[in-house]
C-alpha cells in the first residue's frame, strides 16, 4: 500500500534551529549541550592526538616526564590550532575553506608521521597527498551544500 508524503506546506513535526529554512533532521540537543560540544570535540580530539604523538615519540620506550610534557603541549597546540582553523574558516568562502581544512590536516598528519622518524621527503609528500583528499572532499561538500555566498543552498 502506497503512503502519502507530507507536501512543503505540511507539518512533519520536526523542529529546526532559528534562521534555517530546509527541512532537515530534528534538533533534539539544547543550545547549552551545543556549546559543550563545540569545546568538548575538539578537546577530546586534542588529547587523542597528543597521546599518539607522545606514544609515537617514545618508540614503546618508558614513559617519561618529557614524554608526558610533549604530549600536553602537543594537546594544547592542536586545540588552539583546531579553534583559530574553525573561527577562521567560517568566514572564508567555501574555496578557502576547504584549503584551510586541508592544509591542517595535513600538517597534523604531516607532525604525527615525522615523530616515526621516517624521511622528510616521505612525510611531506604523504602530507600533501592528504591535504589534497581532504580539500577535494571539502570542496566537493561545499560546493554542493552552498551557494556561490556561502549560504546553504535550498
Amino acid at each position: 500500500m502506497a503512503q502519502a508524503l507530507p507536501t512543503g506546506g505540511a507539518s512533519t513535526g520536526t523542529t529546526r534551529p532559528p534562521g534555517r529554512t530546509r527541512p532537515g533532521l530534528p534538533d533534539v540537543f539544547d543550545e547549552r549541550t551545543h556549546k559543550v560540544a563545540r569545546w568538548a570535540a575538539p578537546l577530546v580530539l586534542g588529547l587523542v592526538y597528543g597521546y599518539w604523538a607522545a606514544s609515537i615519540r617514545r618508540h614503546g620506550g618508558p614513559i617519561t616526564g618529557w614524554n608526558l610534557l610533549f604530549g600536553f603541549l602537543t594537546v594544547l597546540a592542536f586545540v588552539v590550532l583546531y579553534a583559530v582553523v574553525r573561527a577562521v574558516a567560517q568566514r572564508l568562502p567555501r574555496e578557502g575553506h576547504a584549503v584551510l581544512w586541508g592544509a591542517f590536516a595535513g600538517s597534523a598528519l604531516g607532525f604525527l608521521y615525522a615523530q616515526s622518524g621516517v624521511a622528510m621527503f616521505t612525510c611531506i609528500v604523504v602530507s600533501l597527498l592528504f591535504a589534497a583528499a581532504v580539500f577535494a572532499a571539502l570542496f566537493y561538500r561545499y560546493y554542493t551544500h552552498e551557494d556561490a555566498a556561502g549560504r546553504p543552498a535550498t
